[in-house]
């Protein structure tokens, strides 16, 4: 890849980038892990890896205004059409939107190529680990989802099949289960080497509050005249 199509394709994304926990340092972040992991791998077309992983999150902005939307549906035919306009080859813009349709966790689409593997795996490398927890912490305050829920009992839920939205849920229902969902060696690497710091967070930040709860609930009750 040239350094004008670099910097084109990096001024678009720039453009497009507006989500604090999905902003250009996310897409740097994945762009330099999936550098990585294309090292370890055969065949890779760097061209449409690089393109990928810049244009990967530029549909994030119509998912926030319209939860309903896909941001890697969305985005994938925003990369499609605009790489059209700039006038590049309509095979290479359909790869490059193949990767971003498919980049996604929750989504029926699965990546077929190297390239949208490796997009795959570098995306989800970055909320592995400590890292992972403060992006994650990060969008739910945005949105205004709270740490965790309380049980019927009025105890802290450690988030195991909670119905409300919280980072506890999110832990348990996504985060904790990642690390044996990569596509690549390279990958799955990188994110065990992030693993136990992340349980160790979750484990701390769990004690932690419940022991408030735990301590403060009786030392209240002796204050409550009945």
């Amino acid at each position: 890849m040239n350094l004008q199509t670099y910097n084109m394709l990096e001024k678009h994304m720039l453009a497009c980038m507006s989500d604090s926990a999905h902003d250009k340092e996310h897409i740097y972040r994945v762009l330099y892990v999936a550098l990585d992991i294309a090292g370890h791998e055969n065949d890779v077309d760097y061209d449409v890896l690089i393109s990928a992983c810049l244009l990967h999150d530029i549909g994030r902005r119509e998912q926030f205004e319209n939860p309903q939307l896909c941001h890697a549906v969305v985005g994938s035919e925003k990369a499609y059409d605009f790489l059209i306009s700039k006038g590049m080859n309509p095979e290479y813009a359909e790869r490059v939107k193949e990767c971003i349709k498919t980049h996604r966790f929750r989504s029926k689409f699965q990546p077929q190529s190297i390239e949208a593997k490796i997009l795959f795996d570098s995306d989800k490398v970055d909320i592995t680990g400590i890292l992972g927890i403060a992006r994650t912490i990060l969008y739910n305050g945005h949105i205004s989802e709270p740490l965790y829920s309380l049980m019927e009992n009025g105890q802290v839920s450690d988030g195991t099949d909670d119905a409300s939205p919280s980072f506890f849920r999110e832990y348990k229902y996504k985060l904790e289960g990642l690390y044996n969902q990569f596509y690549t060696k390279r990958g799955t690497e990188i994110a065990a080497e992030r693993q136990m710091s992340a349980i160790a967070f979750y484990n701390n930040l769990l004690h932690e509050v419940r022991s408030s709860y735990n301590v403060g609930q009786d030392l209240l009750l002796k204050h409550i005249d009945n």
